[in-house]
C-alpha cells in the first residue's frame, strides 16, 4: 500500500469547501500511483466539518478508513500550537470531528492550545499524534516542534518527512528529520503536504500489506514494516504544485471559477 501521510482535501484554508475540487484531488493522488492518504487538513480551515461531511455521504467506509474510488482514505487534522509549528493527528472520523469541534475556542492566533494542553486533549482519543515538518520555521523562530520538553516530546508516534522542505534541502532534511526519529524512537514516514494534485507522489510510503484500521497502521509503523520512496522528480513537483496554487487563488481573488478551470474539457 503506497501511502501519504500528510495532504488536505482544499486549496487554501480561507477558501470555501468544493466537493468537485476535493474528488479531483482524490481522483489524482489515485491517478499518482498512491493507494491512500492521510487527509490531514488545517483544523481552522474553512468549512472543516463539511469535508468530512462530504466523505461520508460519498465514500464507502471500510474499518476506520473511506474509499473514494480506490484511494484509502485515513481521516486525520492539522493543528497549530501556541509554541509554533503544526501537529498531525490520525483517527476515526468521529475522533477527528470531535476534537475539531472542541478546538473551536483554539482556532485563531493567539489562542492556540499549547503542546501540553493539546497533547492532553488527544489522548482522551483514539488518534495517533504527528511531528509535521518538524524543522519548518526553527531558524525564524516560527516553528518550535524539537525545541519542545523531551517529557512532551515522547507523546508523538510519529515523525513528518515532509515534501516540502526535502524540495528546499532534501539531504539536510532528511538527516535532521531521521536523527529527530531516532531520538524520539519514533517512526519516520513521508508527507507530501499538497493542497493540490501536482505535488501527490513525490514521496510517499509503501507497506507491503493493506489495511484499514489505525491499530495495524501503528502496528506496521511501529515495526518498520515500510519503506521511504523520494521520487526525482520531487523538487519539480513541489514548484509547480506552488505556482498552481497562486494561480488559482488568483483566479478565485478576481472572481473566477478555479475549480471549473481545472475540471472542464
Amino acid at each position: 500500500m503506497k501511502m501519504d501521510f500528510h495532504t488536505h482535501g482544499k486549496l487554501a484554508k480561507k477558501l470555501p469547501f468544493s466537493e468537485v475540487y476535493t474528488n479531483w484531488l482524490f481522483a489524482e493522488a489515485k491517478r499518482a500511483g498512491l493507494d491512500a492518504i492521510c487527509l490531514t487538513e488545517h483544523f481552522n480551515t474553512l468549512g472543516f466539518d463539511r469535508i468530512y461531511g462530504h466523505i461520508k455521504n460519498s465514500c464507502d467506509r471500510e474499518g476506520d478508513t473511506f474509499v473514494a474510488d480506490g484511494l484509502r482514505i485515513f481521516p486525520g487534522m492539522e493543528t497549530d500550537i501556541a509554541e509554533g509549528g503544526h501537529i498531525l493527528s490520525i483517527g476515526p472520523a468521529e475522533a477527528i470531528l470531535e476534537l475539531n469541534r472542541r478546538l473551536e475556542p483554539h482556532k485563531e492566533k493567539g489562542s492556540f492550545l499549547s503542546f501540553a494542553q493539546l497533547l492532553a486533549l488527544f489522548r482522551e482519543y483514539p488518534v495517533l499524534v504527528g511531528a509535521g515538518h518538524p524543522f519548518r520555521g526553527m531558524e525564524e523562530g516560527t516553528g518550535n516542534i524539537t525545541r519542545l520538553p523531551d517529557s512532551l516530546l515522547t507523546g508523538f508516534d510519529f515523525v513528518d518527512l515532509n515534501g516540502k522542505d526535502l524540495a528546499e534541502d532534501a539531504e539536510k532534511t532528511i538527516e535532521r528529520t531521521k536523527e529527530f526519529g531516532r531520538k524520539l524512537g519514533k517512526p519516520v514516514v513521508t508527507g507530501s503536504d499538497t493542497h493540490q494534485a501536482f505535488q501527490y507522489g513525490c514521496v510517499h510510503t509503501d507497506f507491503s500489506a493493506d489495511f484499514c484500521t489505525f491499530s495495524r497502521l501503528k502496528e506496521e509503523m511501529d515495526a518498520g514494516a515500510y519503506t521511504i520512496h523520494i521520487e526525482a522528480t520531487l523538487p519539480f513537483q513541489v514548484r509547480t504544485a506552488s505556482v498552481l496554487k497562486k494561480a488559482l487563488k488568483q483566479i478565485h481573488s478576481l472572481g473566477g471559477d478555479y475549480v471549473q478551470v481545472l475540471v472542464s474539457e
